[in-house]
């Protein structure tokens, strides 16, 4: 039972030196997306009967959980949050309910949004401008990593000393 408590008492005296290793690992995988620019050819031999299957893993592939790794590197602090984040998490605070209906809203939002411009970039400028216009973006991706990696690396040796 105390297990889990055990191990944020091990993080927390560890912060510092695991937020170093995460924003070294950052760069590293950034500059290593920009060094080695094929696509992993595996996630092309899923069948597509496992679509579901198929679209974890390419998300996994293109780094959907480093998301998540600004907000252990520090670099959003909650102090920093405009009026509209601090609202919602007050919302949030106040009961389960009200975090599930926060989070359902956003959802909805962002799918209603995302639908409304692939119906309108379907509608009006059709599949073949898609398919003609479409470029990668793995450089940029990778070049935003390193970048985030190094503000990251900055921000936790400033606070060091």
């Amino acid at each position: 039972m105390l297990l889990p408590f055990a191990f944020l008492l091990v993080l927390a005296e560890w912060q510092r030196p695991i937020q170093l290793v995460a924003s070294l690992l950052v760069i590293g995988f950034g500059v290593y997306r920009l060094v080695d620019r094929r696509h992993p050819r595996a996630l092309a031999r899923i069948p597509p009967t496992q679509l579901a299957l198929w679209s974890f893993a390419v998300a996994i592939a293109h780094g959907a959980a480093l998301m998540l790794v600004p907000i252990y590197l520090g670099l959003c602090q909650a102090f920093e949050l405009d009026a509209g984040h601090q609202a919602a998490g007050e919302l949030m605070k106040a009961n389960v309910g009200m975090a599930v209906l926060v989070s359902l809203v956003h959802v909805a939002a962002m799918v209603s949004a995302g639908g409304c411009l692939a119906w309108l970039v379907y509608r009006y400028l059709g599949l073949r401008f898609v398919s003609r216009s479409w470029f990668n973006l793995d450089a940029v991706w990778a070049t935003s990593l390193v970048l985030v990696g190094a503000v990251a690396l900055a921000f936790n040796l400033a606070s060091w000393h």
